[in-house]
């Protein structure tokens, strides 16, 4: 059983490499755009209703 398993992996060595790199790099690039995301968090829009201009103001001189 260990014979069939070591001949597989050196019959196949260089894809298995390479699945495993994309998975990696896969990861890699998760992790960062992870990371950005939590760096750039804003805080929420808040809209607030316009203040009414009272009758203590006087515009007219």
């Amino acid at each position: 059983m260990l014979t069939k398993i070591l001949a597989f992996v050196n019959k196949y060595q260089s894809d298995i490499i390479l699945i495993i790199g994309v998975i990696l790099i896969s990861l890699i690039a998760y992790a960062v755009g992870f990371l950005t995301a939590i760096e750039q968090c804003k805080p929420d829009i808040q809209i607030y209703e316009p203040e009414t201009i009272t009758s203590s103001h006087n515009y007219r001189r």
